[in-house]
């Protein structure tokens, strides 16, 4: 197999969800009463943590392979665990889709959990994925516990389509499992033309309700896709909480410690080594009103298609046997159902507008959206990267599952 690799010096960048935790009990049991957190938590620098880190460590002998070099690994991996191929093939884009826009929390890093998950038999290698409920505009989507990005692409299909000839449509999914970075489903609908906003139930309870201390609440990420005409969409791709599961896996695979403000303990006080980030409590982004949006996407994602929520979410990374039955939901819409001229060129207009605007730094303001599009075009010129050890631990992995390896 053809693999274009070189050698660089690369700066990896934050992904979301997926925790680097250690297994310390199943999501099954209600959390032990435990001292309230400070809420909020003393004042730290978190905009200067954020920005001076990030996430984004200096790591040398970053290999770069080409995208379709790396879809075939992926799907490579998957399909010797059984996966069928044309799922794995969906599943191995999904997943690069993620490392190619920058949310390489979400990427090929979630390939180990995913095989430990299929090897633990928690996974339906064989899923018969199935529309229950249906209406003009609307869809429950049935994953029979199906790879996530399997069930939810075909979530979003039925979306895109049914917005597209009916104007709009919501469609929710019930028995899934994680479906990767958020931004990718919203992704899709803008390259037809259509609004789009996604939600999904995280996979690991990390986060009590706003004055709480019982860990009943995920990352619950949000995305929304703006289509603009000729040029880049408006793309949001936000957890819920200040840090995802994901970019604190980056971090501790890249051996950094995480910026102050992202995780507290029981006291308030912040936790910012990565591999005790399961000890403590992630932070809502924007304090009790964060922690709302996260139910209300709970609500929405969850509870509305009879998925988990609350207690009832199984931490995919301790409990490696049992189903998650994460649920997901995408709305798309046609722009114009609200204004039938030039929808996408006022929307183009706009956002013009915002990166040129008054700023104390040089050149235009960078937009939600803009860095994810400025990253995939260079990984496809490039080739994306893949850090040291993330390298070491799927080369290990094909070895033992009888796939070529990358690092060759």
């Amino acid at each position: 197999m053809c693999r274009t690799a070189s050698t660089t010096t690369a700066t990896p960048s934050c992904g979301s969800c997926g925790c680097t935790a250690p297994p310390r009990s199943t999501a099954h049991s209600p959390t032990p009463a435990r001292p309230s957190p400070r809420w909020p938590p003393r004042p730290g620098p978190l905009d200067q943590g954020l920005a001076a880190a990030g996430c984004r460590a200096a790591m040398t002998e970053t290999r770069r392979f080409g995208h379709d070099a790396l879809r075939v690994f992926a799907a490579g991996i998957l399909q010797a665990t059984g996966v069928e191929p044309d799922h794995a093939e969906v599943t191995a884009e999904r997943l690069l889709e993620a490392d190619l826009r920058g949310r390489t929390g979400h990427g090929l890093i979630r390939i180990p959990l995913y095989v430990r998950r299929i090897e633990a038999g928690s996974v339906n290698l064989r899923p018969e994925v199935s529309v229950v409920s249906e209406g003009p505009t609307s869809a429950l989507v049935d994953g029979d516990n199906g790879l996530g990005q399997v069930v939810m692409t075909t979530a979003a299909e039925i979306a895109m389509a049914k917005a597209t000839e009916m104007g709009m449509a919501w469609v929710g999914t019930v028995n899934s499992n994680h479906a990767g970075a958020a931004g990718i489903y919203p992704a899709m609908a803008a390259r037809r033309g259509l609004i789009s906003i996604y939600m999904a139930v995280g996979n690991a309870n990390s986060m009590p309700p706003w004055g709480g201390n019982e860990k009943l609440l995920s990352t619950n990420p949000i995305a929304v896709a703006v289509p603009a005409g000729d040029g880049p969409p408006f793309q949001l791709d936000i957890a819920t909480t200040v840090a995802s599961h994901g970019t604190i896996k980056v971090a501790a695979q890249a051996g950094q410690q995480m910026p102050v403000g992202w995780v507290i303990d029981a006291d308030g006080e912040p936790i910012t080594d990565p591999s005790r980030a399961h000890d403590g409590f992630l932070m809502p982004i924007g304090g009790y009103k964060g922690s709302g949006l996260n139910i209300a996407i709970g609500l929405l994602a969850g509870v509305l298609n009879g998925a988990a929520f609350g207690r009832s979410v199984v931490d995919q990374n301790a409990d490696l046997g049992s189903p998650t039955n994460t649920g997901q939901a995408m709305l798309a819409m046609r722009p114009d159902l609200f204004r039938p001229d030039d929808a996408g060129g006022a929307v183009a207009e706009h956002l013009a507008e915002l990166r040129h605007s008054g700023s104390n730094r040089p050149g235009p303001l960078r937009l939600p959206g803009d860095e994810a599009a400025r990253l995939e075009a260079e990984n496809l010129a490039l080739g994306i990267a893949v850090p040291p050890r993330l390298l070491d631990e799927l080369d290990a992995l094909a070895r033992r599952l009888g796939v070529e390896e990358l690092a060759q």
